[in-house]
């Protein structure tokens, strides 16, 4: 797959957005969408991405949309490193297959890594359901406490 392909409306972060696919929601404004990962690389592992923006990856996306992205991704692994105390955090963002893109919506991971554990191989496994709940209860009452 090439960095030049076309967006697809039917990737499933579109049908996250649109309200046609569920997801465990962190955060959310008019601009940006943050959620929990179904298939973890670690403890915590969010995803944040832009709602008003059809770009594959970096290079299609308009930088407003970015920023506001970022701006997200800041403040949300704030939140999470605070919460979940872990010993380090990988913000990463792929574009490509190449590069391990899975899904061809522009999109930031935010992966927090723990001393003594090895970063999981991402689709390996799909996390527990009633578990993403738990960790969904604690992320938004922190978010909420942060006043993000």
């Amino acid at each position: 797959m090439s960095l030049t392909i076309s967006y697809d409306p039917q990737n499933i972060f579109a049908q996250i957005i649109r309200g046609d696919a569920p997801c465990y929601r962190l955060y959310e404004d008019d601009d940006v969408l943050a959620f929990l990962d179904l298939f973890p690389q670690s403890f915590g592992h969010a995803l944040v991405i832009p709602k008003r923006s059809a770009a594959c990856n970096i290079l299609d996306v308009d930088s407003e949309a970015l920023c506001k992205v970022m701006a997200v991704v800041q403040k949300l692994t704030r939140v999470i490193v605070d919460e979940l105390q872990p010993d380090g955090v990988q913000i990463a963002q792929f574009n490509g297959a190449p590069a391990g893109q899975t899904v061809f919506h522009i999109h930031v991971h935010i992966v927090p890594r723990y001393a003594g554990e090895g970063l999981g191989v991402h689709a390996a496994g799909k996390a527990e359901p009633a578990e993403l709940e738990k960790l969904q209860a604690r992320l938004v009452e922190a978010i909420a406490r942060s006043g993000i």
